[in-house]
């Protein structure tokens, strides 16, 4: 071999190296590169994990209150059948005083006297009769119109929590692919 051809192979060799150590420092950049987003996507895989938690938290939550709604519900029946209760009975007090009317009629002036007692302590257990209903009427439409409120609330909640989720899992599939 001559020096000339020598020299030229000696001297594509070292381009040759060159290119190499070219190649190599892209393939340790593509590596750093790939390490970065394998990284991103264990943090976006967390972040995953955590919103998912969050939002399993919140319809925990969401059905803890629907279950408060429904108790509240039972509560309010209970009460209701209370006052039907109560209602039957002031009727039945009401045919006893007519009853007992009939019979003052027919009986002395005392027993006119303690009637008129009767009379007057019916007429204020009325009273305090009416004044509870009214305030269970109106306890009832508070508990009703709350009630209707947390459940447009929660709905609202929920419905937003299913869009943010529905967001984060099409901003994972993009980052995914």
């Amino acid at each position: 071999m001559s020096k000339q051809s020598f020299r030229d192979l000696k001297e594509t060799i070292e381009l040759k190296d060159g290119e190499i150590d070219e190649l190599t420092m892209e393939i340790e950049n593509k590596n750093d590169e790939i390490n970065k987003l394998k990284l991103y996507s264990t943090k976006l895989k967390y972040e995953k994990q955590n919103l998912e938690d969050k939002l399993d938290n919140e319809i925990n939550n969401e059905k803890a209150k629907i279950k408060e709604l429904d108790d509240l519900n039972d509560k309010i029946k209970e009460k209701q059948d209370i006052i039907d209760d109560k209602q039957e009975q002031v009727k039945y007090l009401r045919v006893l005083i007519d009853d007992y009317k009939t019979q003052i009629s027919e009986n002395t002036q005392n027993l006119e006297i303690q009637l008129r007692k009767i009379s007057k302590t019916y007429e204020g257990l009325l009273l305090q009769k009416d004044k509870i209903i009214e305030k269970q009427d109106e306890n009832i439409k508070l508990l009703m119109k709350e009630k209707e409120e947390m459940m447009k609330t929660n709905k609202t909640t929920i419905i937003s929590l299913k869009r943010q989720n529905d967001n984060y899992r099409q901003l994972l599939e993009k980052y995914e692919k």
